[in-house]
Order: C-alpha cells, then sequence, then structure tokens
C-alpha cells in the first residue's frame, strides 16, 4: 500500500482566516470546539449557529490565500506517486470551492459532511481507506492540535505547520513542527529512502 498524505485546509493549506472566537461571541458559546458544542443544541438553535457558521465559513473561502507552496507541494508530492488528501472540520461547499478556486487537485477529501470528525482518528483511518493508503506508513499535516491527535490516534506520522507564529505548547506532540509547507516533500521523502 502507497502512503498518503493528509493535510488540513484552514490555516494549513490556506493562510489563517476563521476567527473562532468571534464566531463563538456571535453564536453565544463559550470557549471550545464548535462543532462538539453544536451536538448539544436543540434543534432551533443548532439551525442558528449553522448559519452563522456557514456565513463566516464562506466569507473565509471567498478571501481565502493558499500558504506559500502550497500547490507546488501537492503537485509535488502527487509527482512523486504519494496519495494526496485533504481532511477538515469545514463542509464540502467550501471545501471544493476553496480547492477549485485555486485549482488545488487532490486525491481525495473528507468533510463535516461525511460523519465523524477530527480529533477522532476515524476520519484519517478512512481517508486512508479510499486513496488505499497505509495508515502507519502516511502523513497527517496541520496546524491544530485536533490534527496531531486525529493522525497519531490514526497511527500515522503529524507534521504541526507553525509559519510565522510562536510554537505552541501541544507541538510537543507533533513527530515534526515546519515553518513552510515545501519542508513537507523533504521529510516524507527522507522517510521513505529510510524504510
Amino acid at each position: 500500500m502507497k502512503p498518503a498524505v493528509v493535510f488540513d485546509l484552514d490555516g494549513t493549506l490556506t493562510v489563517p482566516y476563521l476567527d473562532f472566537d468571534v464566531i463563538r461571541a456571535e453564536i453565544g458559546l463559550p470557549p471550545g470546539p464548535i462543532l462538539e458544542a453544536m451536538e448539544q443544541m436543540d434543534d432551533d438553535a443548532c439551525r442558528r449557529a449553522q448559519q452563522i457558521l456557514d456565513c463566516h465559513e464562506r466569507d473565509a473561502a471567498e478571501n481565502s490565500r493558499l500558504q506559500e507552496g502550497a500547490a507546488e507541494t501537492i503537485l509535488s508530492l502527487r509527482r512523486r506517486g504519494f496519495a494526496v488528501g485533504v481532511l477538515t472540520r469545514n463542509t464540502r461547499q467550501w471545501t471544493r470551492y476553496v480547492l477549485d478556486k485555486h485549482a488545488i487537485l487532490v486525491d481525495a477529501i473528507r468533510c463535516r459532511d461525511d460523519g465523524t470528525v477530527k480529533p477522532s482518528a476515524e476520519p484519517v483511518l478512512r481517508l486512508c481507506a479510499e486513496l488505499g493508503a497505509d495508515p502507519t506508513k502516511s502523513w497527517v499535516v496541520g496546524d491544530h492540535l485536533f490534527d496531531l491527535i486525529a493522525g497519531t490516534a490514526a497511527g500515522a506520522r503529524t507534521i504541526l505547520i507553525v509559519s510565522d507564529r510562536g510554537i505552541p505548547e501541544y507541538a510537543a506532540q507533533a513527530d515534526h513542527v515546519i515553518r513552510r509547507l515545501k519542508e513537507v516533500v523533504v521529510l516524507v521523502e527522507r522517510q521513505v529512502r529510510s524504510v
């Protein structure tokens, strides 16, 4: 089975844009994960929260900018024979919009519309299965703790991208910490050569 490289979308392939504190404030939520909080709401409150979240996600998609080297990194990995997937807590509609807007071609996408979301290992495992990839030889690349938890739980190697921000405490949970996406290709190829 071939290895896969699975990328988060918002803040990983794209420059961070969503302000989750603002979204929580508009919905009326305390600090913490938004999707999990919405699961506890009654139907009316959940519909209202979904409308607010969708408005922010649409705005982020329409104003999205790729991280430096994102397109080149994905193209380089696919040319080298790696399966490339996107795993996001966003919706398929806005994920597809961003990828199409920036002409990014990947082999598979898994979004919150598809069921269980990160930090569960399940979406990583399902995406790897769809890609015909061995999760224990695959990589999860993201900018958030949930990416690391999901990747590690699935048996994959993890890469935390911090770009120009400070290194968070949870970076210790990543197998690698990088500043630029182009570093992914070097890490993946080095691992393949060492096997």
